[in-house]
């Protein structure tokens, strides 16, 4: 995972699917937000207040070494990921307004994820890492995060017919360098992987149930409609494995704290799926009963 290729490759990798994200977005995904404001405010709050609590209290209790437990952090502090809009179309939720959180998640991530992790870091010490409120390390998370998403809404707005028909394709190939990024990150790191697997399985399982959970029962709590509670479910549930990753290699330049976002990677994508079937066979039976 150190190598000039792996450096140099996994945040182009990454940039493909941000400017993939950024030619299925207007400005008009930003207003829509307004129009549904209660929605959009419990999803990002539990996002953004209480998936890092959860999280730091799971940290805890499995007592992780210091390392994973950053890595672990920095996860918790990633935005949702395209994957969550997908899910949200196969379980009839709310897919607009998973583009929409999607995209404020994007921004926000820019300043929130640089503060928990530094504050990860302080709790933690793994080793001799300093992250700091550098100014440089929130610049490499704002190029890697949002200059390729305005790059490809920069392109619907001067080219929509051809930001229409690279949506499709771009989409599969996001999915697939999703796919090889987290492969990758495993296999360069498999000894160690290995070795770890079985101390992060567990709390990575629960983080993510606790994850789709919150984002669903609580917006249910508060009288959300369904379809926008389920759109919630994935964005808080689903996080940007891919950015975990390359945020660990390329801007931390730590192998070992990409471990928790690869095998969260690999492990999500069953988990939505159960709890998207889960909730989907509880409304068709409220239904008929």
């Amino acid at each position: 995972m150190g190598s000039p290729l792996t450096l140099i490759g996994l945040p182009i990798a990454l940039g493909i699917i941000m400017f993939g994200l950024g030619l299925s977005l207007t400005p008009s995904d930003f207003v829509r937000v307004g129009r549904q404001p209660k929605a959009a405010a419990v999803a990002l709050a539990c996002q953004l207040l209480l998936l890092p609590a959860i999280c730091f209290a799971l940290v805890l209790a499995f007592r992780l070494p210091p390392i994973l437990a950053v890595g672990m952090m920095l996860l918790a502090a990633s935005p949702g990921g395209t994957t969550a809009n997908l899910y949200s179309h196969l379980f009839r939720g709310d897919v607009a307004l998973n583009i929409s959180l999607t995209a404020i998640n994007s921004v926000i991530a820019v300043v929130t994820l640089p503060v928990i992790v530094n504050l990860a870091v302080a709790y933690f010490q793994p080793g001799d890492m300093k992250v700091g409120l550098q100014l440089t390390k929130t610049v490499e998370v704002f190029m890697i995060v949002l200059v390729p998403v305005a790059l490809g809404m920069l392109v619907r707005g001067l080219k929509p017919g051809f930001a229409q028909a690279m949506d499709r394709p771009v989409r599969i190939a996001s999915i697939l360098i999703l796919t090889l990024v987290i492969l990758g990150a495993a296999a360069s790191s498999l000894d160690v992987l290995l070795a770890n697997f079985q101390a992060l399985a567990g709390i990575v399982i629960l983080f993510c149930l606790f994850s789709l959970g919150i984002g669903f029962a609580v917006p249910r709590l508060l009288k959300i409609e369904r379809p926008q509670a389920i759109a919630s479910a994935f964005e808080v549930g689903l996080h940007n494995a891919t950015l975990a990753i390359v945020i660990a290699q390329s801007v931390l330049r730590s192998p070992e704290m990409t471990l928790p976002g690869a095998v969260y990677g690999v492990l999500m994508f069953p988990l939505a799926a159960a709890f998207g079937l889960l909730i989907t066979r509880k409304r068709t039976a409220a239904v008929a009963g």
